[in-house]
């Protein structure tokens, strides 16, 4: 079933609603999650390598005994590369998903800016970019003093493909072939 644009607009918009965001930036490009998804912010630790991920799955991590698949948002939204710094951070994320209930997801982002509060007024549908670019994962784009932060839908740009993807499983549920 497809749904007519001005209801994805307004449904979309209805989710982004009043609330606290958390900003961060990649580039010079702002943007916003809902601060409830946000279950920690930390500096980027040590990630281990997994064989045969996407380009945009770093690895994993190990954070207090559970294994989090980390996501780097400059390659998952096509920025150019940009080396690791003292500002890069890790925000680790929950998101539900069908067959997960609460994943927890590291999203590597250049800087944390701040928690701000966000009226559902001031979130304006995204624009129309054409038919072919997904913007699924836009939630809307917000005015925040002078610069324009774009709202993510965060279980939208983590889906349940990346999870299944970091945690090395096939279709059958089996452990990804390793080449020796």
């Amino acid at each position: 079933m497809t749904k007519e644009p001005a209801q994805t607009s307004a449904a979309t918009l209805a989710k982004a609603g009043t609330g606290k965001y958390l900003t961060f930036s990649i580039g010079q490009e702002s943007y916003g999650i809902e601060i409830l998804k946000v279950r920690e912010i930390i500096r980027l630790p040590e990630i281990t390598l997994v064989p045969q991920m996407p380009d945009y799955v770093k690895g994993v991590i190990n954070l207090r005994g559970k294994v989090i698949p980390v996501i780097d948002l400059r390659v998952k939204f096509q920025f150019p590369k940009a080396e690791f710094n003292e500002r890069t951070c890790l925000i680790v994320v929950s998101v539900k998903l069908a067959a997960i209930e609460n994943a927890l997801v590291g999203l590597i982002v250049d800087v944390v800016e701040e928690v701000i509060n966000i009226n559902a007024q001031d979130i304006e549908p995204a624009p129309d970019f054409g038919t072919k670019l997904d913007t699924e994962y836009i939630l809307g784009m917000a005015m925040i003093k002078g610069a324009v932060k774009t709202i993510l839908d965060i279980g939208q740009v983590v889906t349940a493909e990346t999870i299944k993807a970091a945690s090395g499983k096939t279709e059958q549920n089996q452990p990804a072939p390793v080449s020796p």
